[in-house]
């Protein structure tokens, strides 16, 4: 019983580095590579969020060293960040960030939300591109060119 109370007491310091560093770098990594601009929503917020707990944690050490379950709420809260299944980073990205954040070169209002979710994961000079596109050809033209760029990818 020894052995098990003690990795119980001590379960923060080794699983922590893996949910909270090892695995978000390697997710981070795999994003940059990938085609999809939707991970690096979820990484990039992750890797925000996680600076400031730490320096929220580095700020109040002398107070956190009190809370008794600190660092299993961290964990906790790192894990829901980081699992695929739950996606938090993305989530209080959507939820709370996203309005808060001005982006160069707003979507115009006549877009449906959908297409503004679109249009803002695109870079500002790609967003300018597309909104000339859907402006001489409609939007249906977009969505035919996305179908078949996912069919495209699908075949790889």
């Amino acid at each position: 019983m020894g052995v098990l109370a003690v990795i119980a007491k001590r379960l923060d310091a080794l699983v922590g580095p893996g949910v909270m560093l090892l695995y978000p770098l390697y997710a981070s990594l795999r994003a940059i590579e990938s085609p999809s601009t939707l991970d690096d929503q979820q990484w990039l917020t992750y890797w925000i969020i996680y600076s400031f707990i730490t320096l929220f944690e580095l700020s109040c050490y002398t107070v956190l060293q009190w809370v008794p379950f600190w660092a299993y709420v961290k964990l906790i809260f790192c894990a829901w960040l980081v699992l695929p299944m739950f996606h938090g980073a993305a989530y209080i990205y959507d939820k709370y960030i996203r309005k808060y954040v001005k982006i160069g070169g707003l979507v115009g209002s006549h877009y449906t939300e959908e297409q503004r979710k679109v249009l803002q994961m695109m870079s500002l000079d790609a967003r300018k591109s597309v909104e000339q596109y859907v402006d001489k050809n409609g939007w249906d033209a977009v969505e035919r060119a996305i179908r078949a760029a996912e069919k495209e990818t699908k075949k790889r």
